[in-house]
């Protein structure tokens, strides 16, 4: 009776083992499943997450070498700033050499007009050449000035009015010369003049000049002088 007792405590205590074995492996059997699942998806996701960071990492180089192509192509633009070396074109406008090649205005394309400076006893003249072409022209020199038939020589001109730089006359631009006549003294020995001559420098074309007021002007040969031409009168250099 106690040996079968016996067997039967033995075959319940198997039993409970078997069991308990059983559910061991099983556990271990999950907990391995569960790990290797757990690693599966630590992979898939660190799959994922360098596949996102490529992605990304290659989205932005894209972005950020779309700047640098842009960059780059602002900098040729940029370039395009030598164009404003365009300033080049502006020596090419010296004024210096634009006389120098600028033909010398004559009689055909020039009108020189007289009219007195200041008021009596009127010792001084301006004459004002005007440019009536159509083209520019340099004005050299000073005016060559015979007032009288007696004296067929050319009024002496005065050296400190000769200006720096050739006269370029524009269409339609005027040019100055100051011309004396007389020290304006009532025992001088002064001429009357109505008309008088004009001739440019590098052209012998004689111009016939009316002189201003209804009498005409006095005139001491011994005492006139002429000035250079001029843009404009200047003080000092003009005054003679």
């Amino acid at each position: 009776m106690n040996t079968i007792n016996s067997l039967r405590h033995r075959s319940t205590l198997l039993a409970v083992a078997g069991t308990v074995l059983t559910l061991s492996l099983t556990a271990c059997q999950g907990d391995t499943d569960g790990t290797s699942a757990s690693a599966t998806t630590s992979s898939a996701a660190a799959s994922a997450t360098s596949s996102a960071t490529a992605a990304g990492n290659g989205k932005d180089n894209s972005a950020s070498g779309s700047p640098g192509s842009a960059d780059s192509a602002g900098s040729t633009g940029s370039t395009g700033s030598t164009g404003a070396g365009g300033s080049a074109g502006a020596t090419g406008s010296s004024g210096e050499q634009a006389s120098a090649s600028t033909p010398v205005c004559t009689a055909r394309d020039t009108a020189v007009t007289a009219a007195r400076q200041d008021g009596p006893p009127y010792t001084h003249l301006v004459l004002t050449a005007k440019n009536t072409s159509r083209r520019s022209c340099r004005l050299a020199g000073f005016p060559h000035v015979q007032f009288l038939e007696s004296h067929k020589q050319d009024v002496p001109a005065v050296a400190k009015s000769k200006p720096a730089t050739p006269v370029v006359l524009t269409p339609g631009a005027p040019a100055y010369a100051l011309v004396k006549l007389s020290d304006g003294g009532v025992d001088e020995d002064a001429e009357p003049v109505t008309a008088f001559s004009v001739t440019l420098e590098g052209d012998s074309t004689v111009i016939a000049v009316t002189a201003p007021g209804s009498g005409g002007i006095a005139v001491d040969p011994a005492k006139a002088l002429t000035g250079y031409w001029t843009p404009e009168l200047r003080n000092g250099a003009d005054d003679f």
